[in-house]
């Protein structure tokens, strides 16, 4: 009986530890998803973008994203905001590619300096970088950072312009993008000849010329050349390893957008005109609400936006002392001395606006000052040419209005008596008889007493 129950017991035990050993196994946790953060450069690149980069790369570390794919299109852009999008790589705990994609997308500018700096440098065929001399956009022959007809002919080198400025300007960006060559292994001396000269390459020459790393039509084609890479993250190798990773887009919100749309110059010019008119219209007519509301929410983000440009305040105060000299010419006419006073300081101001010395490439568009001169000085000059008008006009309010009037005397009386003039009952004094039912002409006006006339009854009595 004992033997029996000491094998039951066995028995038991045996069963409960395969149990336990089938179901181990299963408690082990599966191995999270390789997840790959794509962001997104189109357009010129600006404090918005930078801006937009910063957001999404703490969120793609916040997703323990193994890589980051920025897939651009860009003419190019400010100084400053391609520094910090470069910092920002240069600081990255994981991978960045640098993808110009899709066919017929271009890094230029700007964004040849950022394909320099990533850890891998790819493009779509089709595609072309380079063109990397610093140009102020909007300054005179200037294209405001767009292709246009002249995009053909090479920039003027410090050699041809003498000017010392562009040779500080071009010397720190030779050095600035060799170095970044240097980090990342690529071609130094294309780098500086893209500077200096202003040359471009397709994506297959740079790949032959060892300026990029990979050539591929799409991301997941980028991804499979990726794979088993090594790579120099932060002085440490790291190998990628992208089997089923997963691409997520980080996509710029709402906030990123409006930023792009706010921190362009002519922009930001064109909010604070119309804020500035706005407020001229509201205090000239209060009550109107709409010039008001429109006028602060302009002037608002006008500021804002001048927040993270670099704004040269003596050009803010020249369009300020501008408008004002217009304004006082509307309403204390100087045959035209203050107006075009107003409207060179408005010129004035509004080309110095910008400081592109201080962040070269960004400035005002001259079509969109010649647009807004033109404008305030057609504005004023209606206004003059109203109150000119106006001043020629009989006067219809007040007392003034009742002298020159018609009435009809309501009674016979040869010094004090009641005369109807302009639908009302007057005293009036003359020192001539009159008579009843008799027309009368106000001559002047003594506190409640009007000063008549009779007029002969022959003669056209209506003014």
């Amino acid at each position: 009986m004992l033997r029996n129950i000491i094998v039951i017991f066995i028995g038991l035990w045996l069963t409960a530890e395969i149990a336990g050993g089938a179901e181990q196994p299963s408690e082990r946790p599966a191995p999270p998803p390789k997840v790959v953060a794509q962001l997104t450069i189109d357009g010129p690149v600006g404090p918005a973008t930078s801006d937009y980069i910063g957001r999404a790369l703490k969120d793609a570390e916040a997703r323990n994203a193994s890589l980051a794919i920025i897939r651009m299109d860009t003419p190019g852009g400010l100084d400053t905001a391609m520094r910090d999008i470069i910092r920002m790589i240069l600081a990255s705990p994981f991978p960045i590619v640098s993808y110009v994609a899709p066919s017929g997308a271009r890094a230029a500018s700007a964004g040849t300096y950022i394909l320099y700096a990533s850890h891998v440098a790819a493009m779509a065929p089709a595609t072309n970088l380079g063109a990397a001399t610093p140009v102020a956009i909007g300054a005179p022959g200037g294209n405001e950072g767009k292709p246009g007809p002249n995009d053909k002919d090479e920039p003027k080198t410090p050699r041809d312009s003498g000017d010392a400025m562009s040779k500080k300007i071009i010397n720190d960006a030779v050095a600035y993008l060799r170095g970044l060559a240097q980090l990342r292994g690529r071609n130094a001396d294309w780098a500086e000849k893209s500077v200096r000269e202003g040359v471009s390459l397709t994506a297959e020459e740079a790949l032959k010329m060892h300026v990029i790393d990979i050539v591929a039509p799409d991301v997941p084609a980028l991804l499979a050349k990726l794979h088993g890479r090594q790579v120099d993250v932060l002085g440490r190798s790291v190998t990628l390893d992208l089997t089923g990773a997963a691409v997520e887009t980080i996509d710029p919100d709402w906030r990123s957008r409006l930023l792009a749309v706010i921190t362009n110059p002519n922009v930001a010019y064109i909010l604070m005109m119309i804020g500035v008119y706005g407020l001229i219209l509201e205090f000239y007519n209060p009550g109107s609400i709409v010039p008001g509301t429109v006028g602060v929410i302009s002037l608002l983000l006008a500021m804002y936006a001048f927040q993270v440009l670099p704004v040269n305040y003596a050009g803010l105060a020249l369009i300020i002392v501008g408008i004002g000299l217009m304004i006082a010419e509307a309403f204390a006419p100087s045959f035209g001395a203050l107006g075009l006073g107003g409207i060179a300081a408005f010129i004035i101001g509004s080309v110095i606006l910008i400081d592109t010395e201080r962040m070269p490439g960004v400035g005002l568009s001259w079509a969109v000052i010649a647009a807004f001169a033109l404008a305030s000085l057609m504005f004023f000059g209606v206004a003059v040419g109203l109150i000119l008008r106006s001043r020629h006009k009989a006067v219809v309010t007040g007392r003034e209005e009742l002298i020159g009037a018609v009435g009809t005397a309501l009674e016979d009386f040869r010094e004090l008596g009641r005369i109807h003039v302009r639908s009302e009952i007057w005293t009036a004094r003359t020192g001539i008889a009159v008579h009843k039912g008799q027309r009368v002409r106000v001559k002047g006006m003594d506190g409640l007493i009007l000063n008549v006339a009779p007029l002969e009854e022959r003669k056209e009595l209506e003014p």
